[in-house]
């Protein structure tokens, strides 16, 4: 058994963390940092994370052998993304603590069960219900109307796996996706931003929210975070005393992000996700302590720490336009010519359309220069 059993794992020790995208490097390069060994397992040998662990496990996520090795190297075991099977996190349990938990995993890689949990707790979403039929389709759409859109109940990323349904004629055409399987049907919502808020909990039960994020997205993508966001303090309040109440009543031991909608009143929870997210990568340079440390202390037991914004900031995305063997960025000479801009890139070899190469933030004395140096550096970056 794990050696990290006990509430501290101090640094020396080792993390092992399933999946080895951009987030898996991130949080391995904060792990490096406080003197941890990182493992990986990721079936892309050529995963961003390849250049930070001590060692990589090639092998796909369902594969409960290589699992047990991850655990087995691991004095504790977290995970870069929702899609790991809830199977494969129970197969290891008692090999070594994974946290955040499979119970939370599994709540949150399933949109039904996520809003069943939402709702247990008192806690607002757009309006809805679970559909598998035609027939239920039907009454869902007579009882919520449109706009609304069909979510697979699993899988999607990045606005995958969803359905618009604008008019009765979509949602007549609707039907023929459901293909047996269950959906989680939603009624639109006017809102007038959308809204993320990052919550650490450690061992102790100790617990930090992050400042709220406002984000921007495009094609079901996040294009833009600012921060902090421009919504009134008492809405903030309410997504961040949210944040709060999920932590507690998953008892979670790690990172959850919690986006939302803010509506003219009022704060609807969209989707969880428990680890890290894209819209806290600002955090690593506007924040006393980065999403990706906060979650190394916290999965190991150590004290959370200062999670204040030291001043406004802005984060862009960088995707990929072209399909490219071999990727290389132009433009880094000039942005990283403008005051207080850093690049992130995230060693990935190969470029495509959509594909999240890296990131630029960006901070500044007021908000709105601070969006307009990261616009600025992030126009003129180019993957070839």
């Amino acid at each position: 058994m794990s050696r990290g059993a006990g509430p501290v794992i101090a640094p020396g020790g080792t993390i092992g963390i399933f999946g080895g995208g951009q987030l898996g490097r991130m949080i391995a390069l904060a792990a490096r940092q406080l003197g941890y060994g990182v493992v990986v397992l990721d079936p892309d040998v050529g995963a961003p994370a390849r250049g930070v662990a001590d060692r990589m496990i090639h092998a796909s996520f369902e594969d409960t052998a290589a699992a047990r090795q991850l655990a087995e190297a691991s004095d504790v075991v977290t995970y870069e993304f929702e899609n790991v099977p809830e199977a494969t996190v129970r197969a290891i349990e008692g090999r070594a603590p994974v946290r955040p938990d499979a119970t939370l995993l599994g709540v949150t890689q399933d949109r039904v069960r996520e809003h069943a949990f939402l709702h247990a707790h008192g806690i607002p979403t757009a309006p809805g219900c679970p559909v598998r039929t035609p027939e239920e389709l039907a009454a869902a759409l007579a009882r919520f109307g449109t706009p609304s859109r069909l979510k697979s109940a699993r899988g999607g990323y990045d606005g995958g796996g969803q359905h618009r349904i604008r008019n009765a004629a979509e949602g007549d055409a609707a039907s023929a996706v459901l293909d047996g399987r269950l959906w989680l049907f939603e009624r639109d919502v006017p809102f007038v931003c959308e809204v993320s808020v990052i919550v650490a909990r450690g061992v102790d039960g100790a617990i930090r929210t992050f400042p709220v994020f406002e984000n921007t997205h495009a094609d079901g993508i996040l294009r833009l975070t600012r921060a902090p966001a421009a919504v009134p303090p008492a809405l903030a309040a309410r997504a961040e005393a949210i944040a709060r109440t999920l932590a507690e009543a998953f008892a979670l031991v790690g990172t959850l992000t919690v986006e939302c909608f803010v509506t003219a009143d009022d704060v609807l929870v969209n989707e969880l996700a428990p680890r890290v997210h894209n819209s806290g990568h600002l955090t690593v340079e506007a924040c006393a302590t980065s999403q990706f440390e906060q979650h190394v202390r916290a999965v190991c037991g150590l004290p959370l720490g200062d999670t204040a914004l030291r001043c406004p900031a802005a984060m862009v995305n960088l995707l990929g336009t072209v399909e490219r063997r071999r990727a290389r960025l132009l433009g880094a000479d000039i942005a990283l010519g403008l005051p207080d801009v850093h690049l992130h890139l995230y060693g990935k070899a190969s470029v495509r359309p959509r594909r999240k190469m890296g990131h630029v933030t960006a901070l500044g004395p007021t908000l709105a220069e601070a969006v307009a140096r990261a616009e600025h550096a992030a126009s003129g970056l180019t993957f070839e």
